[in-house]
């Protein structure tokens, strides 16, 4: 995906309406460790399912790290700053039908394979976990079972019923009629606003539309995006700070809990707040050029690697877990690192035989219009 350089060179190549964009490594290195800050979550950081694959709770298999490990599922915050900034980019000067195709194109492939090679993994006899019923796995390739009520076969496919949504409203409101800095600042705060009226009136379809748990780190995500197009401005910034108010609000109200010998982790507030904190500076620093220093070209490769890795690693890591720990009896720091590498292993699979051959025909197939 093509970034500009600089916030200030963007903003030229705007005026002139040309430039020479070039690849945000430090956005795709990112990109990854938030990946495997869930991954950590996932893996070491609460009970459920993976206490199976390791035989015990990961507080005994990691007695100092599971309780950092937790704060890993603040990776999904990241991700969403990291969302806003990257579709307000996608979606600049192009038509409705382009930002469309781009979108099935990138999502859809990867999920497909994930979801048959997680359904086909847990049918298997030897395997500990169920598989959902054939009908709500055929659900599940249409990216809906949640406002469905359907059965998930990827526990991570919350996220992208978020990202959906994100991408209608962004498509209904700034992509269809237009991008345009004033049409950018007006959906931010017309969301913000609206996402405050929909907590307060407690009426349950406004909350489906305009999330207002998370529809704080698409906005800032935004709100950065302005300051990487069109350099520092009073307005982005205040987008920026807003939402960071706001996010950290909702991220200690859905995270933080009293602590107790019941409870499998302790996050503290300020742990929560500083971990979101540096999602919102991090991508800042990006889009600022502050960290083009980070050119390597491995955080390319990293960046495709994030969303294959990211839709396999949890059910697919429980398997892996289970019989690198339980069954060949690794030590289990050794299976955790390993089972990282697996899956890393498995999403560069996916990303080389699956999205680079199947996500440009079914974008060109969605992008060119139809012959009469």
């Amino acid at each position: 995906m093509a970034l500009e350089r600089s916030a200030e060179r963007t903003a030229k190549a705007a005026a002139r309406g040309g430039g020479h964009p070039v690849r945000l490594r430090a956005l795709d290195g990112l990109r990854l460790l938030a990946a495997l800050m869930v991954a950590a979550y996932h893996y070491g950081g609460r009970d459920g399912e993976i206490t199976q694959a390791w035989g015990s709770s990961p507080r005994a298999q990691f007695p100092t790290l599971s309780s950092y490990f937790a704060y890993g599922c603040l990776g999904v915050q990241i991700f969403f700053v990291i969302s806003g900034f990257v579709i307000c980019m996608s979606g600049w000067g192009r038509p409705l039908r382009s930002f469309f195709a781009s979108r099935v194109s990138r999502l859809y492939p990867a999920y497909w394979v994930a979801i048959i090679l997680v359904t086909g993994v847990f049918a298997l006899p030897w395997v500990a976990y169920e598989a959902v019923s054939p009908s709500d796995a055929l659900v599940n390739l249409t990216m809906l079972q949640q406002p469905l009520g359907v059965d998930r076969v990827l526990g991570v496919c919350w996220t992208l019923w978020a990202e959906l949504r994100f991408y209608a409203l962004f498509a209904l409101f700034v992509v269809l009629p237009g991008a345009t800095r004033h049409r950018v600042v007006l959906f931010c705060a017309v969301w913000t606003l609206g996402s405050a009226f929909a907590e307060a009136s407690d009426l349950p379809l406004l909350d489906v539309v305009l999330m207002p748990e998370y529809s704080s780190y698409f906005i800032g995500g935004m709100g950065v995006y302005l300051l990487h197009r069109f350099g520092h401005d009073a307005l982005a910034w205040g987008i920026i700070g807003i939402s960071f108010l706001i996010g950290q609000h909702y991220a200690i109200r859905e995270l933080w809990h009293p602590a107790g010998i019941d409870a499998f982790s302790y996050r503290s507030a300020t742990g929560i707040i500083a971990v979101v904190a540096f999602g919102y500076v991090a991508v800042t620093l990006i889009a600022l050029g502050k960290l083009n220093w980070a050119n390597w070209r491995w955080l390319t490769v990293a960046g495709a690697l994030t969303y294959p890795f990211y839709l396999v690693h949890e059910h697919l890591g429980w398997v892996v877990v289970q019989y690198l720990r339980r069954g060949l009896g690794l030590p289990s720091y050794a299976t955790f690192g390993l089972t990282v590498l697996l899956m890393l292993g498995l999403a560069w699979l996916l990303y080389r035989f699956v999205e680079q051959r199947l996500a440009p025909v079914l974008k060109r197939a969605l992008a060119t219009p139809r012959v009469r």
